[in-house]
């Protein structure tokens, strides 16, 4: 949990790009992205003053969750090369204002989604936002080594929030969308933490590479990447779907697929002698993944709407 003496200095005056770290943009953006997609291909649509509202509150919703995280794992940050010079731990933001700017922002976002869009969508951006900052962040993440697993739920409601902007009910695909999102989630994590090797010892976070070894962890990547295949499949030949889809995720899980068996192929020896080149090839192919999916959904979207498809 975040503790104030974890400033090393009360002399530095926070800059604005102090600020908005702490909103984890780069995860913002890949939140903004899925969301997006889910209004965009929603059936029925918004005004486009509505629409661009909507993804504005959603990563407003968003960049509070972060910043609520980095409040509470201030501690864990702060002993891991990978979070070292994030804000808190680096002195540069009091975890006080991390805190108070993350809870301000939850209600702006929720309150201002509600107005813009509908409660359904606001109630399940609340629900998001909760679920990220309390159950991830405050109870699993400490708790048990299917962390990221269950937690990578939070990550996967954003192309439902924006389909339930647009229709105010969820649906197959809206429940795909995030089915997609979920099973990616956890062999994208884990491949991180087999080449991040020390990080998740020295901070004591249960990950699975920690608690079940790091031959069990290549196990599970495969095990739930062949369960995404199907479901990234399911999702490209339903209606909101076409060609560009499943072309995209014929290649992309069959590339996925690919890179998760040479993982469970591997053992320590193989994978420190070259730095764990396999691993984070697979990693950076997971950066990939989720953009394409849902890019080739906008463009068919697009592709329908021009009466090309």
């Amino acid at each position: 949990m975040a503790d104030a003496s974890l400033n090393a200095s009360r002399d530095y005056e926070p800059t604005f790009g102090d600020y908005f770290a702490l909103l984890k943009p780069r995860v913002m953006s890949l939140v903004v992205f899925t969301a997006l997609a889910g209004l965009l291909v929603a059936p029925g649509g918004l005004h486009w003053v509505e629409g661009l509202a909507a993804i504005l509150f959603i990563a407003i919703g968003a960049g509070a969750s972060g910043a609520l995280n980095m409040w509470w794992d201030a501690d864990i940050d702060a002993v891991m090369r990978r979070t070292a010079k994030r804000p808190i731990p680096s002195g540069r933001v009091e975890p006080g204002e991390a805190l108070a700017i993350g809870l301000g922002l939850s209600g702006l976002s929720v309150v201002m989604l509600a107005l813009a869009t509908n409660v359904a969508a606001a109630s399940l951006l609340a629900f998001t936002i909760f679920f990220y900052a309390v159950i991830y962040t405050m109870w699993l993440k400490r708790w048990t080594p299917q962390n990221i697993v269950i937690g990578g739920a939070a990550g996967a409601f954003p192309p439902m929030i924006g389909w339930v902007a647009v229709t105010g009910s969820v649906s197959l695909e809206a429940i795909l969308m995030f089915m997609v999102i979920f099973m990616w989630t956890p062999p994208h994590f884990w491949a991180l933490a087999l080449f991040m090797k020390s990080d998740y010892n020295d901070a004591d976070v249960p990950m699975l590479t920690v608690t079940h070894g790091r031959k069990v962890t290549r196990t599970h990547i495969l095990v739930y990447t062949v369960l995404l295949a199907p479901v990234a499949l399911w999702l490209a030949l339903t209606p909101i779907a076409g060609p560009v889809t499943l072309t995209v995720a014929a290649i992309m899980n069959t590339l996925f697929l690919k890179g998760a068996w040479d993982i469970w192929n591997r053992d320590e020896v193989q994978s420190e002698s070259d730095d764990y080149k396999v691993e984070k090839k697979f990693f950076r192919i997971s950066l990939y993944y989720l953009f394409l999916q849902f890019g080739a959904l906008i463009v068919d979207a697009t592709l329908r709407a021009g009466g090309l498809i």
